[in-house]
């Protein structure tokens, strides 16, 4: 018996998991195809239904259901057009990139695969064609003023994996190699305990010159070290926009959040800093980054806004010293 996708993309998660990723999907296609908002009307005039615009777009969607929905299971228990699938995304980036990114940014929502994920996020970051990866070595020579607290922290950076237990074992010490590295890299940012997070994980799918390479292209051209700044002036803004979101959509959590005083930024800086790399299961940390890479500091608010729904009615009933515990 044919075990389908989604069974097999959600056998190991739990019922919350799956249901995080449930609203995530619902948010997606409401922010994509919901033409009666003006907002969205602007970017996505209604179209004459004869219309090429809408021709391509249908051939866009049978695409998608033709290369990845219809899957088939090897005698490997693999499925075999996924594979075909991704592999001619990660040998033909640059042509996807340019003619197909809107498809492209489909299947990463769909699911990526665990093999190809390195490639992807280095694919997406550019780092074959950076030069960020020369510069490695050098910064290992280097001594950064940063080292102590970055030697304090990573101790506490994923203690619960085994590559990152041993105290000045491989994984700790790859860890402190990246950071380190990037310290002296943006001597401005220098080091904030959040990026440890996104480091090790990083680290969990490739090599230590790949992570600094990709760790740069987060910090620069997703506007993560702006987060890090001495004044945070980028992370309170995306606080209140969050909190502006819950006031404007779930007002009752908002005025119960008023009552107890909790403030936005008591439980929101986190997932801001490290992309819900130390809030969420191994599994979906990934797939948050997926997203990440692909679409951007929106999927942080998607993800937020959604545990937020999902939790509504626990937290209702919750103190602040309660709702403070909560790990979500």
């Amino acid at each position: 018996m044919t075990q389908s996708t989604t069974d097999l993309y959600t056998s190991n998660m739990t019922n919350d998991e799956i249901e995080l990723l449930k609203r995530l999907e619902d948010e997606n296609r409401r922010i994509e195809y919901d033409l009666k908002s003006p907002a969205s009307a602007i970017h996505n005039p209604i179209v004459n239904k004869r219309s090429p615009e809408l021709h391509h777009k249908q051939g866009r969607a049978d695409s998608i259901s033709s290369d990845v929905s219809n899957l088939t299971i090897d005698s490997d228990g693999n499925f075999e057009n996924e594979w075909i699938v991704w592999k001619k995304i990660v040998n033909n980036w640059s042509m996807y990139r340019k003619k197909n990114l809107t498809w492209i940014r489909d299947v990463i929502r769909f699911g990526v695969p665990i093999h190809f994920r390195s490639l992807l996020w280095q694919s997406i970051t550019n780092v074959e064609t950076s030069d960020v990866k020369d510069k490695y070595a050098e910064f290992m020579k280097m001594t950064s003023p940063c080292e102590k607290v970055i030697r304090r922290d990573i101790s506490r950076t994923y203690p619960q994996y085994d590559f990152f237990k041993e105290k000045h074992g491989l994984g700790q010490e790859s860890l402190f190699n990246v950071i380190k590295a990037y310290s002296l890299y943006d001597r401005e940012v220098g080091y904030c305990q959040g990026i440890a997070f996104i480091v090790g994980l990083l680290l969990m799918h490739m090599p230590e010159e790949e992570a600094f390479a990709v760790l740069v292209s987060i910090m620069q051209d997703y506007k993560m070290r702006d987060m890090y700044k001495p004044d945070m002036f980028y992370l309170g803004l995306c606080v209140y926009q969050l909190e502006c979101l819950i006031q404007e959509n779930l007002p009752d959590l908002y005025r119960h959040f008023r009552s107890e005083n909790i403030h936005t930024s008591m439980f929101a800086s986190s997932w801001f800093i490290t992309l819900f790399s130390n809030q969420l299961p191994l599994n979906l940390v990934c797939r948050t980054m997926d997203l990440f890479l692909s679409e951007g500091m929106e999927v942080i608010f998607r993800i937020g806004f959604a545990l937020l729904e999902i939790h509504q009615t626990e937290l209702m009933l919750l103190s602040m010293e309660d709702i403070l515990k909560v790990t979500f």
